[in-house]
């Protein structure tokens, strides 16, 4: 195993800012039934917790009010999509409706879903490919890992290397040679060692931002370049933005304002914010707060600076309840990252644009029985974006090359 962080996890990333205590910059939750991630915790003995609480939400110039405690997409918006021959972007998709007064709420919680929860900008999203993900149920049920991912990814790296398997981290692949039954990796350590290693085969986990990217001077080389087929498909794997900043404070001093008022809340949107949603991890009840914008949003602010995303997501949290000072004085530390920048990311996570098409089979199908590829770009069954995906698609990654 061969991975260019010093850590095992990827775009999975605990963070504890504050010695004990941890928060995901990455991934966070389970998403839809997810039985392989599921699967896995309980062989480590993990538990995982349901996303409880209430919802609260504010709208322009409003106060916070309690919500519908649903979360999650409304795919009967996307009936009458089946009456159309040929895809369409999802804002094209949705024009449709814009004279249907009643329509007008729907219509801005699916752009707002679309592009907080996938990441994705409706301009140039598939219409059909978000509606089949929405119809699979991935967002009907959310839980997160108990303590983080890291308990888990920490037994993963435990049980592999007991079985044999060798790790070599802040290690960057920079060539990749191959013919029919036959690869040569060429990469660099931390101390700027050359190494090459021989097999049979090769399991290319990179993300869809990285493949992108291939034969780049600053990425890596495939030596033949990808078949046409994967690099069409990659023309149509979009990976969105996202800001996630992550607070800590003093106390959970929300929950005494207004005479406890919002001690149960655990997510609150505001309308017509840069970031759109905060949330703490109920029932953990930990001082943690994460503050998350998602596509288009989230690209414009990656233009700020690290200290004015954490300003501006600490102010944010205050303001929603009109005590940006306590807010202030109760803080701690914030963390945030760029995956956009992050050279072995470029990017948050996968999404298809317009003619996509069945993309993510033919991205994630094997080479000559040399080639084979897994990661969340390549999962079906509507988990594209989701750390049971990309389990998933490394479990079918495996079992092809037992095949072969």
């Amino acid at each position: 195993m061969i991975e260019a962080r010093d850590r095992a996890g990827g775009r999975v990333w605990p963070f504890a800012a504050v010695p004990g205590s941890w928060a995901e910059l990455g991934a966070e939750f389970i998403h839809g039934s997810a039985p392989l991630a599921y699967e896995l915790l309980r062989e480590a003995n993990l538990g995982w917790d349901p996303t409880e609480g209430e919802r609260w939400g504010r709208t322009p110039g409003g106060t916070l009010q309690r919500e519908d405690d649903s979360f999650g997409a409304d795919p009967s918006l996307f009936d009458a999509l089946r009456d159309l021959s040929d895809d369409v972007s999802m804002s094209e998709y949705l024009g449709r409706f814009h004279g249907d007064p009643q329509m007008r709420s729907r219509v801005e919680s699916a752009i707002a879903f679309a592009e907080g929860f996938d990441a994705a900008d409706p301009r140039i999203a598939s219409a059909r490919a978000i509606a089949a993900e929405w119809s699979s149920g991935v967002d009907d049920r959310s839980t997160r890992p108990r303590g983080t991912y890291r308990p888990l990814f920490d037994f993963l790296l435990d049980t592999c290397t007991k079985n044999g398997a060798r790790f070599h981290f802040s290690t960057v692949v920079e060539r990749i040679a191959w013919s029919a039954g036959r690869v040569e990796i060429e990469s660099k350590d931390a101390r700027g060692a050359l190494r090459t290693i021989r097999a049979r085969a090769c399991v290319v986990t990179l993300p869809a931002g990285v493949l992108r990217h291939a034969g780049d001077a600053t990425a890596i080389a495939f030596d033949p370049p990808l078949p046409a087929d994967k690099r069409r498909a990659l023309e149509h794997v979009e990976t969105g933005d996202v800001v996630k900043v992550a607070l800590w404070f003093r106390s959970r001093f929300w929950e005494h304002i207004e005479n406890g008022r919002y001690r149960d809340a655990a997510f609150f949107s505001t309308a017509g914010e840069p970031l759109a949603v905060y949330w703490n991890a109920i029932p953990r009840r930990d001082a943690i707060v994460c503050a998350w914008s998602g596509g288009p949003p989230a690209t414009a602010l990656l233009r700020l600076s690290r200290d004015a995303l954490v300003d501006l997501a600490v102010r944010g949290f205050g303001a929603l309840f009109g005590e940006e000072r306590l807010a202030r004085e109760e803080f701690v530390t914030g963390a945030v990252h760029d995956w956009r920048a992050d050279p072995f990311a470029r990017g948050a996570y996968s999404y298809l644009t317009v003619g996509a098409g069945d993309a993510r089979a033919v991205l994630g199908a094997p080479v000559e029985g040399t080639l084979f590829f897994a990661g969340e770009a390549t999962a079906l069954d509507g988990e594209g974006g989701t750390v049971n995906g990309a389990l998933r698609s490394g479990d079918r990654a495996a079992r092809e090359i037992d095949l072969a």
